[in-house]
């Protein structure tokens, strides 16, 4: 079946492009909360109620839209963020909106303000036709998702616990699949703390922080496992102050990506409780899990199966697939039905090749309207 509301490409582009000439550099909380005043007052507009959250600790604030239809009782939750990788500027110099053949480019017009645009474009339509939905849905949108959702989780989660299933308007990947499953992630920092010394005359009395960071990178990184799908990556090091001195400090920031909690749970003990190789040497580390994972579990993947049938209704295969990045899915999917990767299809995240294909913006917008309007 077809979903009951005409769909119109054309102006859901033009809806996006407006939210995408907004920029919103996730560490700019001002320019970001110029979108969230547009994307709250289109959506009081249509009669929803809204309640705006103040940012901290340097982010934009939160914007949750709630259907005036429907009462307390669980409902859908949807997550879309409005913030971007991309810095202010982009716009004009390395990423204008533009449109060729299938292509529209724009700063986080992929990641993912495209998606997030579908969840206004769903509500819009519902309204134009005086239609609800059987299940109340609050549409969630945060502004530091692109770091991790740092301030929002706390929201995101409480929100989880009061939803009964959760859509999640990432964009899709390779081609259109929705995912089912995503890596967990950690971060790290460590610190390590030697004896400075002149590296002629005293040599023998210096103690290398680099020397031994070097030797807990290798340690590190062998914790690598391809089979089981745990990655750690050390991505940014520092230290020493000349060549002539023996190194006293080292840091290194360090990416873990983790497949089960299981996993997740040794290998995050594994890297806190870190030693020294050399006893004359201190290392200090501070991190944890910020995403747990999300994993391909029952509730979820009956979920895309009532996706998949929507979908093949609609006219297009939808398959599902496995990704390493996380998203604000990770803080759901344990616990409540959660389906990601519901947004616009394309590629180039956070790059300057940025875009969506225009032709993904009908069946992903009937997808969304139709989930929307058969979960019960």
């Amino acid at each position: 079946m077809a979903p009951s509301v005409p769909i119109d490409r054309e102006e859901i582009l033009e809806g996006i492009r407006g939210w995408v000439e907004i920029e919103t550099p996730t560490v700019e909380p001002e320019a970001v909360n110029r979108l969230v005043t547009k994307v709250e007052n289109d959506y009081r507009a249509l009669g929803a109620t809204t309640e705006r959250i103040p940012g901290r600790d340097g982010f934009g604030d939160l914007l949750k839209v709630r259907t005036p239809w429907g009462d307390d009782s669980p409902g859908v939750l949807v997550l879309a963020h409005l913030d971007t990788v991309h810095p202010k500027g982009t716009l004009e110099k390395d990423l204008r909106f533009r449109v060729e053949g299938d292509r529209a480019y724009g700063p986080g017009i992929y990641d993912m303000k495209g998606g997030g645009y579908l969840g206004f474009y769903a509500f819009r339509q519902f309204r134009r036709q005086n239609r609800e939905t059987p299940l109340p849905i609050t549409f969630l949108y945060n502004s530091d998702e692109e770091l991790s959702s740092p301030t929002s989780r706390p929201v995101i989660e409480e929100e989880a616990g009061r939803a009964r299933y959760v859509l999640v308007l990432e964009p899709a990947r390779e081609g259109g699949k929705i995912v089912t499953a995503r890596k967990g992630s950690a971060r790290f920092n460590i610190r390590i703390t030697g004896r400075p010394a002149h590296s002629g005359s005293k040599h023998a009395e210096g103690r290398s922080a680099i020397k031994e960071l070097a030797r807990q990178i290798i340690a590190l990184e062998e914790m690598t496992d391809y089979e089981t799908g745990l990655t750690v990556n050390v991505g940014v090091i520092s230290g020493g102050t000349r060549p002539n001195v023996i190194p006293e400090t080292a840091t290194a920031y360090v990416d873990m990506r983790v497949p089960t909690a299981e996993i997740a749970e040794e290998a995050v003990a594994k890297v806190l409780a870190m030693k020294a190789c050399d006893p004359d040497v201190t290392v200090e580390v501070a991190g944890e899990l910020k995403r747990p994972p999300y994993e391909r579990l029952p509730h979820n993947i009956e979920l895309f199966e009532h996706a998949k049938k929507l979908a093949a209704e609609i006219g297009f295969e939808l398959r599902d697939l496995k990704t390493g990045g996380g998203s604000d899915g990770n803080f759901t999917a344990r616990t409540v039905p959660t389906l990601d990767g519901l947004g616009v299809d394309g590629t180039g995240a956070h790059t300057f090749e940025e875009h969506l294909l225009v032709s993904s913006l009908e069946p992903r917008a009937a997808l969304v309207i139709r989930l929307m309007e058969t979960l019960s």
